[in-house]
């Protein structure tokens, strides 16, 4: 019981460290208070009633020795002289003998002298005495015969005062214990009620709106406050079945506006533990959500074996968060080869309150890559340009310096490389252009024209490189295939771009075979050289923008820009496909289709879409 008692006055107490708390201050301090007082209530009384019995004992000893003084008085008047004094000693004698608490009687005479001294036996002399009174033998006719002297022991007196002491001090003991018990009782009963409302706010806390607390064996007002919590808890319960749903529903909204957005989301609180990751995140973290979800969002390792985000993440936090709501903290990570963008920005509820951060995740890697696309077209075509400028300023100093010491065919010769130079250069300014008018989405207008007119213009055009190479060029041209509307500028483009590559990759007396067939509703053209060939890797993405295959066999510099030109020719302004045939080693393939369309099926396509 006492237990109970003791851990219902400190059941608020910390675990970690013992701490009084303030209504158990004053429990103490009453009870300290309380037993100072009930002792100097104690002591006084003690006091007082010693004080008043040893006033009592006395008057006691006084009466005694009057009476002994009246009785030897009467004594001595009806007695003759000479029995005076056995008569008193007797009667000193015998009283001494029956009272224990006189130790001693004197008789004097009327001068004081000692006449006789009645000793209570051996035991007087070992008692010691306390009050000594004395009293006049007065006679009727007032004269003074002498006095009677008692000695008192107050063995008595002690004895009524060790009773009286032990009585309070028994008293006033059991007093205190019935007052301290109260308290506690009062106290453990106040502090059961509180562990009562205490663990019944425990359960609200953890989401369990409905607990009632039973208000059996409590205080009216206690009681009244149970019967506010119950109240308190039934409306939340209500609330809660009513808004369940539609929280629920509010929640999956946003898991799933979060899950949808096509950038990877990363929502961590501020324990720095991930509470929701999208599907875009984990595929561009690659990871599933279960290895990331309540897990620091800095033991996250990268490619490279990284923590990319633990120093971002230590930067953004020492940040203050002012500045990190106007400006979230930007860095790059690399993931299996894709640079990702991450932005952190804090998160607050709508009071403003700080509970945590959000990552959002964007795949960089085209971007990255196009710059660096970007970078190497700029360099390239820098090079290329320095390169047939670099020879039309020389050839031309020369001729204009030196021309008349130069011969006929010297001067010729150096005519014709100034034209090639010329045809050079002008072919990748006409790229650049070409590439500046597709992004910009220039239209290319179609006519009626033919393809053979287109194929034969091509080859007639190539033939002088041809002839520096010593190559040759057959042409297969099935018949039949009639006028129909395509750029004729575009497509000439496009095909003498194929045979250019062709020239260039071909080796010295090899053959090149341009081919043209009708494919009922569509044409194809296709280019074949006896080249090094192009590996299946490049294949896919040898029509990409600024893409070069760059190794110790193909190295023929250029923009990287005359296929990808013809990709957006002829599938984006012709409906048709581009394709490439090859081997390491066996030449290759380049070739295109075209939709044979007339100007009527066109427009007739136009009315119905």
């Amino acid at each position: 019981m006492l237990e109970e008692i003791a851990s219902g006055i400190i059941f608020n107490m910390s675990k970690k460290q013992i701490s009084l708390t303030t209504q158990n201050r004053l429990i103490i301090s009453g009870l300290i208070l309380s037993t100072v007082l009930i002792v100097a209530i104690a002591v006084f009384a003690i006091f007082n009633i010693q004080k008043k019995l040893n006033e009592g004992y006395q008057n006691f000893g006084q009466i005694v020795s009057r009476a002994l003084a009246i009785e030897c008085t009467e004594l001595a008047t009806n007695l003759p002289q000479n029995k005076i004094f056995e008569t008193f000693k007797s009667h000193a004698d015998n009283i001494v003998e029956a009272h224990s608490d006189i130790v001693f009687i004197e008789l004097r005479d009327a001068n004081g002298k000692l006449l006789y001294k009645a000793n209570g036996g051996d035991n007087s002399k070992n008692k010691i005495t306390n009050v000594i009174v004395s009293s006049p033998m007065i006679t009727k006719n007032n004269s003074n015969i002498g006095s009677v002297t008692v000695g008192l022991s107050g063995s008595i007196i002690s004895q009524i005062s060790t009773t009286t002491r032990a009585s309070l001090l028994f008293v006033f003991t059991v007093a205190w214990v019935v007052f301290a018990f109260v308290i506690l009782i009062n106290t453990y009963l106040i502090t059961r009620e509180l562990r009562i409302l205490h663990n019944g706010v425990q359960r609200i806390s953890t989401g369990e709106f409905g607990y009632k607390i039973k208000d059996k064996d409590v205080s009216s007002e206690v009681k009244e406050l149970f019967n506010a919590f119950n109240n308190m808890s039934n409306k939340l319960h209500i609330y809660e079945e009513q808004n369940i749903e539609q929280l629920t529903l509010e929640k999956n909204k946003l898991e799933a506006i979060l899950m949808s957005i096509a950038n990877g989301v990363v929502v961590c609180d501020n324990n720095d533990k991930v509470v929701l990751v999208n599907n875009h995140a984990q595929k561009l973290l690659e990871l599933e959500e279960n290895q990331i979800i309540n897990t620091p969002i800095q033991l996250y390792i990268d490619t490279e074996g990284n923590y990319c985000f633990k120093d971002k993440i230590e930067e953004f936090k020492d940040t203050p968060i002012e500045v990190m709501e106007n400006k979230p903290l930007e860095f790059n990570i690399q993931v299996d080869k894709r640079v990702i963008k991450s932005i952190i920005s804090p998160m607050f509820t709508r009071n403003k309150d700080y509970v945590g951060y959000i990552i959002v995740l964007i795949d960089m890697t085209k971007e990255a890559e196009m710059d660096a696309m970007r970078s190497t077209f700029i360099s390239n075509v820098s090079h290329e340009l320095r390169t047939p400028v670099t020879v039309l300023r020389s050839y031309i100093d020369t001729l204009y310096n030196y021309g008349n010491e130069f011969d006929y065919d010297t001067q010729k010769e150096f005519i014709g490389t100034i034209n090639q130079e010329i045809i050079r250069l002008n072919s990748m300014v006409n790229d650049i252009l070409d590439f500046s008018r597709m992004e910009a989405n220039a239209q290319m207008e179609k006519s009626l024209n033919s393809v053979y007119e287109v194929v034969d213009n091509c080859v007639n055009q190539v033939l002088p490189l041809t002839k520096e190479h010593n190559l040759k060029i057959s042409i297969n041209k099935e018949e039949g295939i009639p006028e129909f509307l395509f750029n004729y500028d575009g497509i000439e483009r496009a095909l003498t771009n194929f045979l250019s590559n062709a020239i260039k990759y071909s080796p010295e007396n090899g053959e090149i075979k341009v081919g043209l067939r009708n494919l009922d509703n569509d044409i194809e053209i296709t280019v074949t050289d006896q080249g090094c060939g192009i590996a299946p890797e490049h294949q896919k993405k040898i029509f990409d923008r600024f893409y070069r295959v760059e190794n110790n066999i193909h190295t023929i510099k250029g923009t990287g820009l005359g296929l990808h030109l013809v990709k957006q020719t002829i599938e984006k302004y012709h409906n048709g496909k581009v394709f490439v045939i090859s081997q390491l080693g066996a030449g290759a393939t380049f070739g295109f289709t075209l939709p044979v369309k007339t100007k009527e099926e066109s427009e007739n396509d136009i009315l119905i879409s």
